[in-house]
Order: structure tokens, then sequence, then C-alpha cells
């Protein structure tokens, strides 16, 4: 049988998460369907079936499927996994919601943020913050994957996939309600999927110095804002912000950390980078281990040095 991926979009935006879990998906079996499950997502659904090496791609849409509602969406695909072999999910934060859920309807382990496939029931993931790969095997007959997206390139464009609208079920038939959404609105670069990533930590000591050193030099360099998990906690950036094993796991082409000690939960979501520049003032920070380059000194000289330097 084929497998089925659920996409990862905004109702209007196809992300690359998407094009990434079909990468992995491909490993396993050469029949895969996509599933968009949202309101108003047509055009997603359109840009779903460019991906090369797509059979079809399902478009259910409901008020609770547009809100990511947990229970709306495993209800969706509970009822088409008797059709798939292995369920795959890009693991965001919406995929790392509805998974467990979708996993326990089908009483099946779920098999979680895997980094490569050895074969149709084998995987690697990433276990002790990043410091050591597992090699699991399941002997469920119906599989539920999340994929880490930064550990497979994405498949190309160019695919001539149909588009078949399927039914979504009653909005109103769980109990769980969507209130509100509070969404960060930036025209910098997303940051699970920036190509520059520029990150402060607790040492920076307050929002305001966040704010005034960390956003000018990214946007000197089109990059996107992250920070570590402190500077999240103290206050000084939004949880969106967050780099590490509980924040977003990135892997941009240039990553660089200023004021970050380097604590293991911070290198798990960004380690993977291509090129890291750490900036600190403790030359024996744990950062200065993964670093490809580092600069030991007070940030407060060295940042307007690199922007002057930039021009």
């Amino acid at each position: 049988m084929a497998d089925l991926v659920i996409a990862d979009h905004n109702n209007t935006a196809l992300g690359d998460g998407t094009a990434k879990t079909v990468a992995a998906a491909q490993k396993l079996s050469s029949d895969i369907d996509i599933l968009v499950a949202g309101e108003n997502a047509g055009a997603v659904a359109e840009a779903a079936a460019k991906l090369e090496g797509v059979r079809k791609v399902l478009l259910a849409e409901s008020p609770a499927l547009g809100h990511l509602l947990a229970e709306a969406i495993t209800d969706c695909v509970v009822a088409l996994a008797p059709g798939y072999d292995a369920i795959l999910i890009p693991a965001t934060s919406a995929g790392k919601n509805y998974a467990p859920r979708i996993a326990a309807k089908l009483d099946v382990n779920q098999i979680t943020d895997i980094i490569d496939v050895v074969s149709n029931d084998t995987f690697v993931r990433p276990i002790y913050a990043g410091n050591a790969l597992e090699t699991v095997q399941s002997s469920d007959a119906k599989k539920v994957i999340t994929v880490r997206p930064t550990a497979f390139k994405p498949v190309g464009e160019g695919g001539s996939a149909t588009v078949e609208k399927i039914a979504a079920g009653a909005a109103d038939a769980h109990e769980a309600k969507w209130v509100s959404d509070e969404v960060v609105k930036s025209d910098r670069p997303e940051l699970a999927g920036a190509k520059i990533v520029v990150s402060g930590g607790r040492a920076l000591g307050s929002a305001e110095e966040f704010h005034k050193v960390i956003e000018p030099l990214a946007d000197k360099l089109g990059a996107a804002v992250g920070a570590s998990r402190a500077a999240v906690d103290a206050g000084y950036a939004p949880n969106d912000y967050q780099v590490g094993q509980t924040g977003k796991v990135v892997a941009p082409g240039l990553y660089i950390a200023v004021g970050i000690s380097g604590a293991i939960q911070h290198l798990a979501g960004m380690k993977d980078s291509k090129v890291i520049v750490a900036i600190n003032k403790d030359p024996d920070a744990p950062i200065f281990q993964v670093a490809d380059f580092g600069l030991v000194g007070d940030y407060k000289t060295l940042v307007p040095d690199l922007m002057a330097a930039l021009g």
C-alpha cells in the first residue's frame, strides 16, 4: 500500500517541511499521497500537487481543521488510515500535538523525530538531546512517524498529482473549540526554514538589550531571530523564537550565537547548522565545542565591530 504525508501549512502557503517529509516517505514507498487538512486551503493543495513523487493530494476542509485542532485532524487521518501502511508527519509544533493522538487512536507506537530511514520497519532518531543516535525497529503493521525536516533534503517541484476533495467530518463534533490565535508577525524569515539565524542568550541581560543587539544584526544579514530557552524564560524574547530541544530545531547555512553558553538543550536544536559562529566572553563555554568560528570577548564590542565590517 501507499504512505500518507500530512502537509505542513498555514491555509495559505505550503510549509517546506512537507517537501522534506515527502523525501523521507520516498524511502518507504513509491506511492505517496498528501493530506491537506485545513480551511480554504485550495492553493496549498495545488502547491502540494506539484511536488515530485506525489500520487495524489487529498483536500479536507472545515473550520476545525483550519485551526489545527488535534481532535479534528485525528478523526480525518484515522478515517483514511486503513488505506496506508505509514503516516508521516513533519515534527512541527502542530505535528507534535496531533501525532500522539493519531497513534493512540490506531493503537500503535509512535516513531518520533526520525532523521533517517533504514528500511520499511527500521528508523534512526536522536536521543539524549541529540548526543546519541538510536536505531529503532517497529513491528506495528501501521506506522505513525514524525519526521525531523532538517534531516532531509526537500523533493523538487514538477509533479502533476491530482487533487481530490474528501469529507472533513463534523466541525462541532468535539468539546475542544478554537478560541483565538496569538501570532507574532514579522517581515523576517520564518525561523525553522531560515538560511541564516541570529540567536541571543541570557547574557544579554534584558529584553531591551536583546532587541537592541540581536535584531539589527539579523536585519543586516536578512536573518531570522532565535533565542535560547534561558532568554525566553527570562522574557527577553517570545516563545516562538526559542531554539532547542523544547523549541525549534534549525539547520541554517549560518547560525550566529550571541551570549549563549551552549547548554545541551540548546545545542540539540542548532548543532546541525552548516556554519556556527559563537560570540561569548567565556572561553570555556560549551558553545565553542560545536562552533566553526569562535569570538571570545564582550558582545557589546564584538557585535558593533561585526556590524561595521558588514557595511
